[in-house]
């Protein structure tokens, strides 16, 4: 594992040139990439969230596709759509951008709900299905939303169903003075970043999931991820706690952080320091504690769970 542990390091260190002050993003979207998830960004415009996807595909030698999220967003307009062709007098599927391994959906709560289920089924099955015809979406495939806070005007909030195929929701923020200092000293990288080198490539980075699949995960932090589940669905403060969804999100993202840390073997630190991005987006707070900071109520409940010694 030592020589793929590598290999993150030097993908860490390229895009950290690119992403200067948001390396703790950048680690939890590719922990989120090698978990075979998809992630959610919930962030104003601005702070480089398009520049992480781009990112995130050049050094991994992956395609990419962009679908910018307005009002008026058509279903077909993420999955393609079947066009006549008179020449051979039959319907042709042209695919739409959802058919690259890397697809960034930039402001998603400004698409109707009727367009934001047309991510449902690519995000969850990988596959679409246009007409009666079902398609498969290719392999890796990674989807990095991105949304504005629902305060914001002109947003539709996203459902429980979509918000749980996410596997991580996270925030890049603004970076630190010293950072954006020489941001501003440098100028912006981005056209740098479309020459960049892949350090991957597609048969690699497959290869990677699957040796992450075989990561070691015993039976004292299956019971330790129990805890959080059943903690969440019984606590007084949620209306509806973790899904198996969740509890697999929770192993899949563990075994993802044993891996970038050199193991073959999860340990209670890799489920602990990812718990703040892979479980308050999927609990819901009974009406009474809406007006709760919800992540921080989601974490003080865990805090008193017990960890495998």
């Amino acid at each position: 594992m030592e020589v793929k542990n590598e290999k993150i390091k030097e993908i860490l260190s390229i895009l950290s040139r690119f992403l200067q002050g948001k390396e703790e993003a950048l680690r939890l979207s590719l922990i989120t990439f090698f978990s075979k998830g998809h992630l959610l960004i919930e962030d104003l415009p601005g702070l480089g969230k398009t520049t992480l996807a781009i990112g995130i595909a050049k050094i991994t030698g992956l395609s990419f596709g962009r679908i910018q999220a307005t009002s008026d967003l058509l279903p077909t307009d993420i999955t393609g759509l079947s066009v006549y062709n008179k020449q051979l007098e039959k319907f042709e599927f042209h695919p739409g951008p959802i058919f690259n391994n890397v697809v960034l959906v930039d402001e998603i709560n400004r698409a109707t709900p009727k367009t934001q289920s047309a991510l449902l089924e690519a995000m969850g099955e990988k596959q679409v299905t246009v007409e009666g015809e079902s398609y498969r979406l290719p392999r890796p495939f990674f989807v990095i939303a991105t949304q504005n806070p629902v305060e914001q005007y002109g947003t539709f909030p996203l459902p429980e169903s979509q918000m749980d195929r996410f596997m991580m929701k996270i925030s890049i923020g603004y970076p630190s003075r010293e950072a954006e200092r020489d941001i501003l000293k440098g100028g912006s990288k981005r056209e740098e970043l479309y020459s960049v080198e892949p350090v991957l490539d597609k048969d690699e980075v497959l290869k990677m999931q699957e040796e992450i699949d075989a990561v070691y995960i015993s039976d004292r932090i299956i019971e330790y991820i129990l805890d959080i589940a059943e903690r969440t669905r019984s606590s007084k403060y949620f209306s509806a706690g973790l899904s198996i969804r969740g509890t697999l999100t929770i192993a899949k993202t563990a075994k993802t952080s044993a891996y970038f840390n050199g193991r073959d073997y999860v340990i209670p630190e890799d489920i602990k320091e990812l718990l703040p991005y892979t479980v308050p987006h999927r609990v819901i707070l009974h009406e009474v504690y809406e007006n709760t900071d919800h992540k921080e109520l989601v974490l003080s409940v865990l805090e008193s769970i017990p960890v495998p010694a």
